[in-house]
């Protein structure tokens, strides 16, 4: 991890993920298992090379600077959707994860999640979320991790697509009548987000909002239009009372506009600060978060995806703020409750981790 080592701090401090796609927690060993188990043909003839795989850095985006032959975040990520076919596949992806949080000590998370990969292989939804549901009831008996989770909407689908998408996976959702399974309670987004702003998926988010879910938006850092990506979700979406967070949303700089009304709407980011340092150099990236913390907007550190962004999972990302923003063990524990606060999980689990926090020593 750059030469750093996760500190004794950063490895004790309890913990919550708001941004992490559990398809991005799939490890090679788990792949390798589920594309024998489920007679999946995987382009390496070893699991050796299949590990190597893993090492490419995953920074290129063809739709920016063209195609050079190199292998995309994103064609690596949905290659990895492929050896998920079972409900237990799905269910033990999700339980692997679990069992890293308890190693990383965090408490409760949010998982994103997407059916629509899934489904164009013809994989039922129940198959997938019935998967997750099991993870979510026994992650929390077995592991004393609670989750909930967040239905994406893939933004380099047809809107059409991810209605119906919607529409499949509603009754697995939190329901404002009471009457859904509880799985999921926000609606985000995910996939590539080349030139499709949030505005595109207004319907879903208005439908997902009449269904008394949540909605927190991708901005994805450097993208072609990024911060108007931002300004879209901070002012228009939903008449501008839709999200409620923003998932990277860094280039909110870039616009003297945004990060004022970022403070003054309470709207907090997701950052993942590995995902960035991949393609912008330690003497750029960290000066912007920290000009994000002295300007005192809520943000919250998280891993993203994290098998393919060379295994560096939340502790490590938090461990690159702590050390190249030169953070206070204090300032640490702020971004952590900033994260509680941010999150959706019940008033009472906010709570205890917010008074496991206050008794930490941090001088």
């Amino acid at each position: 991890m750059d030469g750093l080592e996760i500190s004794p701090f950063v490895k004790g401090l309890p913990k919550v993920e708001l941004h992490v796609h559990i398809e991005g927690t799939l490890t090679p060993a788990l792949r390798w298992k589920l594309a024998h188990q489920n007679n999946v043909k995987l382009p390496y003839a070893t699991y050796e090379e299949l590990l190597d795989s893993y090492a490419v850095t995953y920074n290129h985006r063809k739709e920016v600077n063209g195609d050079d032959g190199r292998p995309t975040f994103l064609e690596a990520y949905f290659a990895g959707c492929q050896v998920l076919v079972t409900e237990d596949d799905f269910y033990e992806l999700s339980m692997e994860y679990f069992s890293r949080c308890v190693e990383m000590n965090v408490r409760y998370c949010e998982p994103f999640f997407d059916t629509q990969a899934h489904t164009e292989r013809g994989i039922s939804v129940p198959t997938i979320l019935n998967g997750y549901l099991r993870a979510q009831k026994d992650g929390l008996e077995k592991y004393g991790v609670r989750s909930n989770w967040i239905f994406c909407f893939l933004r380099d689908r047809p809107l059409r697509e991810g209605l119906d998408a919607y529409a499949a996976a509603r009754s697995w959702g939190r329901l404002a009548d009471g009457t859904g399974k509880g799985l999921f309670h926000a609606v985000g987004l995910a996939a590539n987000e080349f030139e499709k702003p949030p505005m595109l998926f207004e319907a879903g988010f208005r439908m997902a909002k009449e269904d008394g879910l949540h909605v927190t938006l991708h901005c994805d850092v450097d993208q072609k239009d990024a911060a108007d990506h931002v300004r879209q979700a901070i002012f228009e979406v939903c008449d501008g009372q839709g999200t409620e967070r923003i998932d990277h949303g860094l280039n909110a700089l870039d616009r003297p506009d945004l990060v004022p009304a970022l403070k003054q709407r309470g709207i907090g980011l997701t950052l993942c600060p590995h995902a960035y340092h991949r393609r912008q150099s330690t003497e750029t990236l960290f000066p912007k978060i920290t000009s994000l913390i002295r300007a005192g907007v809520k943000l919250c550190i998280n891993s993203d995806d994290p098998t393919y962004m060379h295994n560096v999972w939340i502790d490590g990302n938090m461990q690159k703020v702590y050390t190249y923003c030169g953070l206070s063990k204090a300032e640490m524990v702020t971004l952590v409750k900033n994260g509680i606060e941010m999150s959706w999980a019940d008033e009472k689990i906010k709570m205890g981790l917010m008074e496991e926090l206050d008794r930490l020593d941090v001088g």
